[in-house]
């Protein structure tokens, strides 16, 4: 009896070539729906599958494949006497290679205006099954879920039998693409039923994650720790390019990431405020604005020089030669940009082991909102705090007003307060940091940190604080070094001692009734 291979798939790429090796092969062809009329037009001798099963389709097509015929040919052991008694007394030929890819429910859904009713027609049920069923029989059964495995299985055939360790592998991969579909479709539904408020809120949804591996880190933190870099594709860091440099490293992308976080406050490709970042140790230590690329990088850099060495940095314009020059002045370890020009691709080649990444608004837009982090034994979600700035809702709660500049300054220090470790302190001034205290045990300590850092740069400038002021001495520490406005949530049960300590030293304080805990 020829061997017998099932074709049913709703991606064609590479199906008439897969076919046209099977039959040279000496294989017959069994198909369905368009699968069937494909093979057809190519001029090829198929069996449908409704006379193979002796049943027509029904349901308008849901129901075809689901058929002792066909789900006994799959998963009937060869060397289990009993099931070849039962085959030959059901009439039923086995099926020795099941080509299976399924309805493109993912595609559907990434239409955020998709009808529900249509979403659910594009669930396959057959498919899911004769896939685990072949995946399970593995040993008898060879199982193409990709067409990139399609020429390395014609190839085996060419060459000789399949391996068994060439069906494990394809098996794998097959209860991986079952496991991945039906990850995507409880993860809409989740999100359908959160959004019409028909999941009870204190009943949460599972958390289902399918990310591809992007690559293997050589290390993690450390070189003693594994590491892996698991991303979507078309989405945030997985639709980076990677233009020159060195491979990344764990600690390169949690930089990345904080660095790109922080210049975004400040718009990200074209039309935005030309901002630029240099991020050590997740923690920004210079940012600024300027009226170019090049003019925010180099104030950037200026405001802590000596941190900056090895450092990374974010730009949210195309970089250009000037930007480049800048660039090239000192030792960085990566750079993210929405763009590069010519020119400055040309300058930074110099630099070869820089890193250089390529990263558009879209890819951004398309990453999830929501932040994983992951504790002993479980994963904690969260919505990211990138909501835009809302000076409309705060409030002036000290005697004197401040100044339009020092609102803008004060605008410019919150939105960094909240890109640096807590307890954070930023200080500002004209569109440019002037020092950063993060993540020190107690509040006043971090505002050492950043005061020291400004040095006499702090007369004339301000200081934002992440969380509230629990007493007056960072006001008063602040004050002795010339700041003369401050920006906090407010809600201590102190608050007025901060504010009279403001009202006597006359400074100004802005308070948001927003937190902005970075851990």
């Amino acid at each position: 009896m020829a061997p017998t291979a099932l074709l049913s798939v709703s991606n064609k790429e590479g199906l008439v070539p897969l076919a046209e090796g099977l039959l040279e092969a000496g294989y017959q062809l069994i198909s369905s729906g368009g699968t069937a009329a494909a093979l057809k037009a190519a001029g090829l001798e198929v069996t449908k599958v409704a006379e193979h099963t002796g049943a027509p389709e029904i349901l308008g097509g849901r129901v075809k494949t689901l058929h002792p015929r066909i789900h006994g040919g799959i998963l009937a052991r060869r060397c289990e006497p009993s099931h070849q008694a039962d085959l030959e007394a059901q009439g039923i030929a086995p099926i020795d290679v099941v080509v299976v890819n399924l309805y493109p429910f993912r595609e559907t859904v990434a239409n955020p205006e998709v009808a529900f009713d249509t979403a659910i027609e594009n669930i396959d049920i057959g498919g899911p099954a004769m896939v685990r069923a072949a995946a399970k029989n593995h040993a008898d059964v060879v199982v193409l879920t990709s067409p990139s495995q399609y020429e390395p299985f014609l190839e085996c055939l060419r060459t000789g039998a399949i391996s068994a360790a060439l069906r494990r592998q394809l098996a794998l991969e097959a209860f991986q693409h079952t496991a991945s579909y039906d990850t995507a479709i409880s993860s809409w539904l989740a999100a359908q039923l959160a959004g019409a408020a028909e999941l009870p809120s204190a009943v949460a949804a599972p958390l289902r994650l399918e990310l591809p591996a992007r690559q293997s880190l050589r290390y993690g933190e450390n070189p003693h720790q594994q590491a892996t870099w698991h991303s979507e594709p078309a989405a945030g860091w997985g639709a980076a390019v990677q233009l020159q440099g060195k491979e990344l490293s764990y600690n390169n992308l949690i930089d990345l990431d904080a660095a790109l976080a922080t210049v975004r406050e400040f718009g990200y490709g074209p039309g935005a405020q030309p901002a630029a970042v240099v991020v050590k140790h997740t923690n920004p230590c210079g940012v600024a604005i300027g009226h170019s690329g090049a003019a925010a990088l180099s104030r950037a850099l200026d405001a802590d020089r000596l941190s900056a060495f090895g450092g990374i940095v974010a730009i949210n314009c195309v970089v250009d030669l000037a930007t480049a020059e800048l660039l090239t002045s000192l030792f960085l370890e990566c750079v993210v940009a929405p763009g590069f020009d010519g020119p400055a691709l040309e300058r930074l080649a110099t630099k070869a082991n820089l890193r250089l990444l390529e990263l558009n608004p879209a890819a951004i837009a398309m990453a999830s909102r929501r932040q994983l982090r992951t504790l002993l034994g479980g994963v904690l979600v969260q919505e990211l705090d990138d909501q835009p700035v809302d000076g409309a809702a705060w409030q002036v709660v000290s005697e004197r007003q401040p100044t339009a500049q020092e609102l803008d300054d004060l605008g410019f220090a919150w939105k960094l307060a909240r890109h640096v470790r807590s307890n954070a302190i930023t200080v500002a001034k004209g569109g440019q940091s002037l020092g950063i205290g993060a993540g020190q045990m107690n509040r006043v300590g971090s505002a050492r940190l950043a005061l020291e850092a400004a040095g006499d740069r702090a007369r004339g400038a301000v200081l934002a604080s992440d969380g509230f002021f629990p007493f007056d001495d960072t006001v008063r520490l602040a004050a002795g070094q010339g700041i003369t406005a401050v920006i906090q949530p407010g809600g201590s049960v102190r608050d007025a001692d901060s504010i009279t300590a403001c009202n006597a030293l006359g400074l100004a304080m802005v308070v948001t009734g927003r937190r902005h805990f970075l851990h």
